[in-house]
């Protein structure tokens, strides 16, 4: 049933979402399935398949709430054949709610009192809307007694048993709210006697808007003012529009009956549908714009998470400082904390010569190949000390962008690996080993702290962080994981491993030294079959016995790379060395029941480049020389930059000033694009015209240069 509706709204064929949804009930991850299992899905890709997974999930949950309303109204002893017909069509939760609202259980209502005292009989009189005599039929339900102590009040009352009839009828809830949905505008108000002392909320003191078209990084903004309260926001359509349709379709003639209707529509739309309409509006606006910053923010991470890594080399990192002094420490190609020690190249110190002398000194006693300095406070500073260096062999010196990393130090991650060191030396070494394979560092880290993205803190989190989950999960398993140097937190995120399984394997590499080959994972405690098929793929070994162990070939593979090896009467390590020898082999040869053309040709793939790193590769970078603050900027100048962070609206870069500049979605081409990722992406180098400084708000605005 599921299969089919999915493959429908995903235009998939039936057979594809059945199996994907069968692979995923027996606990393969995305990645493996993406990877591994491409004859089984038709090669849906990791997108295609966490769609397939969503969509399982949220028609799965209305169901169940499906189940749970047919119950209910079925108890009340009120569930006819054709209310359990719209229930079991509607498609959505809010048509659910909707059909579900009359029979909903009730806390004492305007209307439950008025029916209390006996005015149900002049509510559906009135709602004949015939000519009456009002006064006289009124006046048969004025009881002291029952606290109708007039003909008013006996009228007021069956108004308002009308009114939550009205509200609770599914057709018109279901009209106002497409009206609602088109052409809500949503008005701000910064509220009075309130200071904005940042002047954040400037362009939102007096805004209104068309809600459908407002971008989800304003929207988000709004209510973030709202919760600081500074603002006050309101969503409705307009009113008069909106009432004269609820005119038309209630009204049925100008008899008194039909007066006393319309006086109850009124207050209904005002006093119940209006308000339940706007907060309707703001939970699903608020979603959207959630599920497109996060969409955002998940992308960046991506991004970032991908950076090119410098590789495997001897790393003097430096976290620099002015008062407190440069962290300085060395790394050696795995990452492990060498020495570590402090400079004062700066004022108010100043111990420029002994600062130089000292790096000169650790760059030659280490053979230091690389340096890597944090872009953070006195970033520019200690990157123009470093370059002035005369140091006597070749290396190269590199900007970080440090942000998160002072979470990272003093995180249970960081004093788990550095007991002994303060939070500025575990800082220091996450620099450096940023520089060397910032997924293999940030993984280490919340992603919300790695300082990408729009509104995180806002959105919702349990959606943000499964988004992020999966993000990093993919990440980790696109690039693959080296088994013997990997760290537990980056080995957590491989297929099929989790925290509990990484500990296992770091305790085992500890008391039996490093794997020989990935069969060994066999002996980890835990790691049972079903973990050795979703993980071993992306496990690499290097310089195994099995050259096979360091590509991402899964072992489930080996005897079809064997045979073709056989065939060609050579060795599988021969296979992986000669060109001439692979382009003998006819994959066609080696299809069978459970390895198809998709699959060989992975394995081809594989066998031409084993355990290739699929990132980008490292590029130098250097910023502008004669500029170090924001004070050396003016309109005109043209400067080389990295996107640090893209937003919905535009995108960041840091060029050298301690401040990023905002290159506008205006200015980011000579013509209209919806998206900044349509022309640049994160961590591009850039070459950016100054627009404009504000030194005292420290606002840089910027323009990309088309010709770079």
């Amino acid at each position: 049933m599921y299969a089919k509706r999915i493959a429908q709204a995903l235009n998939l064929s039936e057979e594809q979402v059945r199996n994907t949804l069968d692979l995923l009930e027996t606990g393969a991850t995305i990645p493996f399935i993406s990877r591994y299992r491409k004859e089984v899905t038709g090669s849906l890709d990791e997108v295609q398949i966490g769609n397939i997974k969503d969509l399982y999930a949220k028609w799965l949950e209305l169901d169940k709430r499906r189940a749970a309303i047919l119950d209910s109204i079925s108890e009340q002893g009120k569930l006819t054949p054709e209310l359990r017909e719209k229930i079991e069509q509607a498609e959505t939760m809010s048509e659910l709610e909707d059909l579900y609202l009359p029979y909903r259980p009730k806390r004492k209502t305007r209307a439950s009192v008025a029916v209390e005292k006996g005015l149900q009989p002049l509510a559906k009189l009135l709602l004949a809307q015939r000519q009456l005599d009002l006064e006289r039929e009124a006046a048969k339900y004025v009881n002291e007694a029952k606290d109708v102590a007039s003909v008013e009040e006996a009228l007021a009352g069956a108004r308002d048993i009308i009114a939550e009839l009205i509200s609770e009828n599914a057709g018109i809830r279901n009209r106002l709210r497409n009206t609602f949905l088109r052409y809500s505008r949503i008005s701000t108000r910064l509220i009075p006697d309130k200071i904005d002392e940042d002047e954040k909320y400037r362009m939102y003191y007096k805004s209104e808007e068309l809600l459908a078209k407002a971008p989800s990084h304003r929207i988000l903004a709004m209510l973030r003012g709202e919760e600081e309260g500074i603002l006050r926001v309101h969503i409705a359509p307009d009113e008069e529009r909106t009432l004269a349709d609820l005119k038309r379709r209630i009204v049925k003639n100008n008899s008194n009956g039909a007066q006393q209707v319309w006086m109850a529509a009124v207050d209904s739309y005002k006093r119940l549908l209006q308000p339940q309409m706007e907060t309707e509006m703001r939970k699903f606006y608020k979603e959207k714009a959630d599920k497109e910053a996060i969409s955002v923010f998940t992308k960046n991470a991506r991004q970032l998470l991908l950076a090119a890594p410098l590789g495997q080399v001897t790393t003097l990192a430096i976290d620099p400082g002015f008062r407190t002094g440069c962290k300085v420490v060395i790394l050696n190609p795995q990452g492990k904390l060498l020495y570590n020690e402090t400079i004062y190249p700066h004022p108010p110190v100043q111990q420029y010569k002994l600062a130089s002398d000292k790096l000169k000194r650790l760059v030659l006693q280490y053979q230091v190949d690389a340096i890597a300095i944090g872009n953070g406070t006195a970033g520019r500073e200690t990157e123009n000390f470093v370059r002035h260096i005369p140091f006597e062999r070749d290396v190269k010196a590199f900007m970080v962008n440090e942000s998160g990393a002072s979470i990272y130090s003093a995180s249970p991650v960081a004093r788990e690996e550095f007991p002994d060191y303060d939070v500025t030396v575990r800082g220091a070494v996450s620099i450096g080993r940023r520089l060397m394979d910032p997924l293999a560092e940030l993984v280490k880290i919340d992603p919300k702290s790695i300082g990408v993205g729009q509104y995180q803190h806002d959105v919702n989190q349990k959606m943000l962080q499964e988004s992020l989950q999966t993000t990093v999960e993919s990440c980790v398993n696109y690039v693959g994981v080296e088994l013997n140097t990997a760290s537990k937190q980056l080995l957590s995120y491989v297929s099929g491993v989790g925290p509990a399984l990484a500990q296992n394997i770091v305790d085992y590499r500890n008391e039996n030294g490093a794997f020989a080959s990935r069969e060994e994972l066999k002996k980890v405690p835990r790691f049972g079959a079903k973990a050795f098929q979703q993980a071993a793929g992306f496990l690499r070994i290097r310089e195994a016995e099995n050259p096979l162990d360091s590509s991402a070939v899964h072992p489930e593979s080996y005897k079809v790379v064997s045979k073709m090896a056989d065939d060609l009467h050579c060795s599988v390590s021969d296979l992986m060395k000669s060109k001439e020898l692979r382009q003998q082999i006819v994959l066609q040869n080696y299809i069978t029941d459970t390895v198809g053309m998709p699959t060989l040709e992975d394995i081809m793939m594989e066998l031409a480049k084993p355990g290739r790193d699929p990132r980008t590769q490292f590029e130098m970078f250097e910023f502008d020389k004669n500029v170090h603050t924001i004070n050396d900027l003016t309109p005109g100048m043209v400067l080389p930059g990295i996107i640090t962070n893209m937003t919905n609206f535009g995108c960041f870069v840091d060029i050298g000033v301690h401040q990023d500049g905002l290159i506008h979605i205006s200015r980011l081409s000579d013509h209209r694009i919806s998206d900044p990722s349509e022309v640049v992406h994160l961590n591009q180098k850039v070459m950016v015209k100054v627009e404009g400084v504000e030194v005292d708000r420290k606002r840089i605005s910027l323009a990309l240069v088309q010709d770079a």
